[in-house]
């Protein structure tokens, strides 16, 4: 039976926040550990908890939040791309199984590249006048890892890529993409301090799931507009391929660049 008028507006509505509810429960169950050493260090009244708590949320965070966070990735994917009326423990527990080990390696690779960024900040941060002027440049590099996170999520749950593949074209699509990037940390920014600030009852409910969404959908707008230049590229060799092959007589033989390009843009069920 489907609603029509004012009653199939809130009757959408509320499909949507149950979908997304749901999808940001399991995600906050399947990261427990994490958000619950999060809430101890920031309800904890003693200086220093929060500073001494995130060496083990560090640990803790690649086997747990990130496979997690995959999983939301891969129900957000499925939204996006129109397909709305999936399941979604079976869709969240398949990704979450499916992506484990890529999710759980990418994560410790981007934990150790904020521990680096983090240690280098603090050493320059107590120099004198001229290197912490540095300290800066560090910052940047948090905001342009953070982006890079999102967009790694994004392609692994998308495109069937080799780990470091997916972590390579997260980084050079946060850079070759400047105001996407800044969009895609001003938003987020926005949800998580909304969730963290002015309404906490986000957070187990709709935080992550709005932002996993939100950073889907940038992304696929982002990688529809490099496949149009792709293939208008391939397009454009093809007809110089035939010229070519018609001045020479014969058959030109190419290297496998194009067909590589092609591999690694097919989609993931």
């Amino acid at each position: 039976m489907e609603f029509k008028g004012v009653m199939g507006g809130f009757y959408r509505i509320s499909e949507w926040i149950m979908r997304l509810s749901v999808i940001n429960v399991l995600w906050v169950l399947c990261s427990v550990p994490v958000f619950l050493l999060a809430l101890l260090a920031l309800t904890s009244q003693e200086e220093g908890v929060l500073l001494s708590s995130l060496p083990l949320i560090a640990i803790l965070c690649p086997f747990t939040l990130f496979p997690a966070t995959s999983a939301m990735f891969v129900v957000a994917r499925k939204w996006v791309t129109n397909e709305e009326d999936v399941p979604l423990f079976k869709t969240f527990f398949r990704g979450y199984k499916e992506n484990y080990l890529q999710s759980m390696i990418g994560g410790i690779i981007f934990i150790l590249v904020f521990v680096i960024i983090f240690v280098n900040y603090r050493f320059y941060l107590s120099q004198g006048n001229t290197l912490k002027l540095l300290s800066v440049l560090f910052i940047v590099f948090t905001f342009v890892i953070s982006a890079a996170l999102f967009n790694f999520f994004s392609i692994m749950v998308h495109l069937h890529m080799k780990i470091l593949q997916i972590v390579k074209n997260s980084i050079l699509l946060t850079i070759g993409n400047p105001i996407n990037s800044v969009v895609l940390i001003v938003c987020n920014g926005v949800i998580v301090y909304i969730s963290l600030f002015k309404f906490t009852f986000l957070i187990p409910f709709f935080m992550g799931s709005i932002a996993a969404t939100f950073s889907f959908w940038q992304f696929h707008r982002s990688f529809q507009k490099l496949q149009l230049k792709q293939q208008k590229l391939e397009e454009k060799q093809r007809l110089a391929d035939e010229e070519a092959s018609k001045e020479n007589g014969g058959d030109d033989d190419r290297n496998n660049d194009v067909e590589t390009t092609i591999s690694l843009s097919k989609h993931k069920e």
